[in-house]
């Protein structure tokens, strides 16, 4: 793992537990028991992006979180310097979304079309809200938000990096 290339984060490190050095972890993945069978991923610190091999010796189950054990780490001070940064994997080792799912990060870049052919750009980022993820897409000219539902998003085919959707009136207006 020495090519890191384009890095899939999952999980962020927060405050240390314990006196061993362990660290809690918030899962941003939909399956954290991968972190039960993982031993090899990066430790990236996002601002400065730093990106470094980390072994991850152990990992638990606590309520929503997971307490990690990382080679190394074996002191609450070390595991206090850990916090914010993030436990990722390189885009080849992400785990297979559920058919017919992808993951944001899957999307940025797929040319964006109307049912009926007209071109409306280039994903540029997918917004978390609250009822549905918000697709930015952007040209040129303008950007709009796409919202990633049913109705709207009518197929998206990842290999041709083309997404078809079906706009209510007045949306690419905004």
């Amino acid at each position: 793992m020495t090519d890191h290339g384009r890095l899939v984060a999952i999980g962020e490190i927060g405050r240390p537990h314990g006196l061993g050095g362990e660290v809690r972890v918030t899962p941003l993945t939909d399956r954290p028991e991968r972190f039960q069978t993982l031993s090899e991923c990066v430790l990236w610190d996002v601002a400065r992006d730093h990106r470094a091999p980390c072994r991850v010796t152990a990992a638990r189950r606590q309520g929503a979180a997971l307490v990690v054990a990382i080679a190394g780490c074996e002191t609450p001070e070390a595991a206090a310097d850990l916090t914010g940064r993030l436990l990722a994997v390189p885009e080849a080792e992400a785990l297979l979304p559920p058919e017919g799912h992808f993951y944001p990060w899957q999307l940025e870049g797929c040319r964006v079309l109307t049912e009926d052919g007209r071109d409306v750009g280039r994903v540029l980022r997918v917004e978390p809200a609250p009822a549905q993820d918000l697709w930015v897409v952007g040209d040129e000219a303008r950007e709009h938000l796409v919202p990633a539902v049913p109705e709207i998003v009518l197929d998206v085919d990842l290999k041709a990096r083309r997404v078809v959707i079906r706009p209510p009136d007045g949306l690419l207006d905004l």
